[in-house]
């Protein structure tokens, strides 16, 4: 079989050989995130066919499983895949990673559901969505590694933003998918059966991306690395080392992490705070950051271009600033224009719960151990769920938490001690008389399509996307500068994944449970601002600016 080798060429070439490295590369790891999506764009149907007939608790854990675990073991794919990657070559190693991520998707499509083979099913499901896990931890730093080491110099940042391209691609590949087989079979025969065929069809796609890569020669670097004899024999161990393990914490908190909260509050919260706070119709709420992402896409490949010309750091940095400074009045901007209704009712009937302080907590589990029973929980996850904004003021110790809205006054309930059937009933009775207060103060159940200003809502979130671009468009290439060839797979990797996979991965946990705590809608915006201004003062100060240094080494 034949190999194309693209080795670096002076600043401005792109030869058939680049073109086909940056093709390769990008059109696999599109299909890795199209793969690594399907579970967040049927969620609702897996857990159906996966998590039915177990235990309350049981089911929740599970859920809460399925829904993290991907993000949880990204570092620990990134510490595997890395090493090997810096041991046998860039090009075999996600070769593998590619392997894992289409296997482990097809399984789920032939993957029996709960009713025909019980337990087994949801433990069965949380082992692929490990795998797949894993598999994206070892796939992005191989694919920018491969890239940024096929590049000319000065068009690093350029060729490494297709690579920054790939997730949202895959996004858009993994909904148009779903859509239409949902238009085709109808929505009956889709839920009962029609959901395996996406996961089914990414066998397709992995035939494909294994036969364009394995048409790929490996890195010119590595193999310069290797024919020297100048590789680690031990990578990751290497990679902990010294200096090495100190610039490595410096990229995790002075790079990573912030273009991990404003990668993910930018997209996926803007997506949970539509639907889940300001409670905008699902389809409309797709939509809108659909089309956020789509004029905003572009913007990957000119700022990879631009971190060329003036440098990765100040955009990166520059990104994070921007989000930091404005989130607050572009959600508040997107309230107004989304479901205005919100506004309005909460100005003219505030509501406030009463609560023995002592009570209230700070409603974050992610791993789904802790319960939380108490009058004050209740009463403010009923309201943060429903998305409405409320104060919380204290109360007489002891006494049930109250919540007042308008004229009305509701009494929250205790789920402790209760049997589930009590609690139901309890739930249901407190739900009926909130909704019926919330309702005759004109809070509403959802937003008015036909209110939302969608030019304005459109653009408040193409800027947000916006700051996505500045922040992850240049820093494929600003990672692969900072580490030497011979570790240079597993030193960008860790940071990237502990960034994204912890960091951003739970940030719509995390930013629920300040909103629950304190009845804000916007207050859960201080965790991604808090991260992005510590990325801003660390890697300001400590960082290095990369764009001209030679990546031979």
């Amino acid at each position: 079989m034949s190999s194309t080798t693209a080795q670096p060429a002076p600043a401005g070439d792109l030869t058939k050989g680049h073109k086909k490295v940056i093709f390769a590369s990008s059109l696999g790891t599109v299909f890795e995130w199209y793969d690594f999506y399907l579970y967040g764009s049927l969620a609702v149907i897996i857990a159906k066919q996966f998590f039915s007939g177990v235990n309350e608790t049981t089911g929740m854990i599970f859920a809460l499983l399925a829904f993290a675990a991907g993000f949880f073991v990204r570092p620990f794919g990134a510490a595997f895949f890395g090493s090997l990657g810096d041991r046998i070559g860039r090009k075999y190693t996600f070769l593998v990673t590619i392997l894992i991520m289409g296997i482990s998707t097809f399984l789920v499509g032939v993957l029996p559901n709960y009713a025909s083979i019980g337990i087994a099913a949801p433990v069965i499901l949380i082992v692929l969505r490990l795998a797949q896990g894993l598999a994206m931890g070892g796939e992005y730093g191989g694919a920018a590694t491969y890239v940024a080491e096929h590049a000319p110099p000065g068009k690093r940042g350029l060729y490494t933003a297709f690579i920054q391209t790939t997730a949202t691609l895959g996004l858009f590949l993994s909904l148009a998918v779903i859509l239409a087989c949902r238009l085709t079979l109808g929505t009956e025969a889709f839920e009962d059966w029609g959901w395996r065929i996406p996961f089914l069809g990414s066998i397709v796609l992995l035939g494909v991306s294994v036969w364009i890569r394995l048409q790929l020669a490996e890195s010119p670097l590595f193999q310069q690395m290797k024919a020297e004899g100048k590789g680690s024999k031990q990578p990751f161990r290497d990679s902990l080392k010294g200096g090495n393990l100190k610039l490595m914490l410096l990229v995790l908190f002075g790079a990573t992490a912030g273009q991990a909260v404003v990668w993910y509050g930018g997209q996926f919260y803007a997506l949970f705070f539509l639907q889940s706070m300001i409670k905008v119709d699902p389809t409309v709420s797709y939509l809108l950051i659909a089309g956020a992402l789509l004029l905003a896409t572009p913007f990957f490949l000119f700022f990879g271009w631009l971190s060329d010309k003036i440098g990765r750091k100040k955009i990166i940095m520059a990104g994070c600033l921007l989000a930091a400074i404005t989130y607050f009045p572009i959600f508040k901007g997107i309230t107004h224009y989304a479901n205005p209704a919100i506004e309005e009712a909460r100005t003219s009937s505030p509501a406030v719960v009463i609560a023995d302080p002592a009570t209230c907590s700070f409603q974050f589990d992610p791993v789904g151990i802790r319960k939380f029973t108490s009058s004050c929980d209740m009463a403010t996850a009923a309201l943060t769920k429903a998305g409405v904004p409320h104060d919380i003021q204290p109360g007489p110790a002891g006494a049930l938490a109250q919540v007042q809205v308008g004229g009305n006054t509701v009494v929250s309930y205790e789920a402790a001690g209760l049997g589930k059937d009590e609690v139901k009933a309890k739930a249901g009775e407190f739900g009926a008389a909130l909704k019926a207060a919330l309702t005759s103060a004109g809070y509403p159940e959802k937003a008015d399509t036909a209110r939302i200003n969608i030019p304005m809502t459109l653009f408040l979130l193409w800027v947000l996307v916006i700051y996505v671009t500045m922040v992850y468009g240049p820093i494929a290439a600003f990672l692969v500068e900072l580490f030497p060839t011979r570790i240079r797979y597993t030193s960008m990797s860790l940071p990237y994944h502990i960034g994204n996979g912890w960091f951003g991965g739970f940030l719509p946990a995390i930013s629920f449970a300040l909103v629950a705590g304190t009845g804000n809608l916007y207050y859960g915006l201080w965790y991604p601002i808090g991260i992005a201004l510590m990325t801003l003062v660390i890697g300001t100060l400590f960082l290095r600016e990369t764009r001209n240094v030679d990546i031979t080494q």
